[in-house]
């Protein structure tokens, strides 16, 4: 409920007589309703959800604060609600409503105004509450144990998509409900790829294996990345490391209220910079994570949100060399009062695995 208080003041404001959800993850923020099929409407007195048959019951359910409506077609159990609550001037998610479904809307109840809006509700979701601290806690520490219980599976002739499936049944005989996103899991030149898929390159002895991932309990994200070495580090794979460890050590430090995520971002970029691998990190340092894994605030060089207590980001900077293999060391973190806390816990030691 405090929830909604929250927004039907930023509603006010707007000068909105109502705002229709459909983003799942802003839906079940508001309502706790997990089905795929749903659309709230939200005015300053009235919590609306409007949903089919398959859902009825279940909605009933997991959102007990909400009027339960159910809809052969939703536009038009739309405008009887807007009839009903004298509903003028309706706000929408401008990011998530397609230019189909507004001109649809447009079309079919033209006699409402309405208003894109942006990130009314994101930035509600920004300051985590404490269970959404603690299900964030759960899905780190699951990942922390999965990942321990892959590394005895790391060696020479074993492929990555194995690996890559290993990982999330190890995720899932944990408790996590589904992946937070896809794995990655990239080795050798692979590496160089930020966002690369696991394929059938197996591993070999000396490369960098580099490997993000995380797991969703109670709706929340969680999000890692390690980097180990297969055997014995070449000197050239320690130098990126050590330089890649020490940008995520001192852009953690400076992590903290009152900061913005421009200020973080460039404590890593400028070491890695001064290193000579300036043009090799090409992407921001980190994300808000929560029941979505990229959310707002942003720490980069466009990042100009100041940090809160509450929020919780992500710090992983990164070193790519193509042809060679790539290095990035990525832990997920709660800001504080007084600074940060860091949910992830698996070490940061370069690991040389035989």
């Amino acid at each position: 409920m405090d929830r909604l208080i929250k927004l039907r003041h930023r509603l006010k404001e707007k000068g909105l007589d109502c705002l229709v959800v459909t983003s799942a993850e802003n839906r079940r923020y508001l309502s706790g309703f997990t089905g795929s099929a749903g659309t709230l409407v939200i005015t300053s007195t009235a919590a609306l959800l409007l949903t089919d048959f398959r859902y009825v019951e279940q909605a009933t359910h997991q959102s007990p604060e909400f009027t339960i409506l159910r809809y052969d077609e939703l536009i038009k159990t739309l405008g009887q609600v807007f009839t009903e609550q004298g509903a003028k001037r309706v706000g929408f998610e401008g990011d998530v409503v397609t230019y189909q479904q507004y001109a649809d809307w447009q079309g079919k109840l033209g006699d409402v105004e309405w208003v894109a809006t942006q990130e009314i509700v994101e930035e509600l979701r920004m300051l985590k509450e404490a269970t959404e601290i603690e299900a964030m806690e759960r899905a780190a520490a699951i990942a922390d144990t999965a990942w321990s219980q892959l590394l005895p599976r790391m060696v020479p002739g074993v492929s990555e998509r194995e690996l890559a499936l290993e990982l999330e049944f190890a995720m899932r005989r944990q408790g996590a409900e589904g992946l937070a996103f896809d794995v990655i899991l990239a080795s050798g030149p692979n590496g160089a790829l930020p966002h690369a898929r696991p394929g059938e390159r197996v591993l070999a002895p000396g490369d960098l294996v580099v490997m993000d991932f995380g797991a969703r309990y109670g709706g929340y994200c969680s999000d890692m990345t390690r980097t180990v070495c297969i055997g014995k580090a070449c000197h050239k794979s320690r130098a990126i490391y050590d330089v890649v460890l020490e940008a995520q050590l001192s852009a953690l430090a400076a992590v903290g209220p009152g900061k913005t995520g421009i200020e973080i971002d460039r404590v890593a970029r400028q070491i890695i910079e001064e290193a000579g691998y300036g043009d090799q990190f090409g992407h921001g340092l980190g994300h808000g994570v929560g029941l979505a894994i990229h959310e707002e605030p942003r720490l980069s060089p466009k990042g100009n949100k100041t940090l809160k207590p509450g929020m919780v980001v992500t710090v992983e900077p990164g070193i790519y060399l193509p042809g060679f293999g790539g290095v990035r060391i990525e832990d997920l973190v709660l800001v504080t009062q007084d600074g940060y806390r860091v949910l992830s816990h698996s070490t940061k030691e370069l690991l040389e695995l035989n």
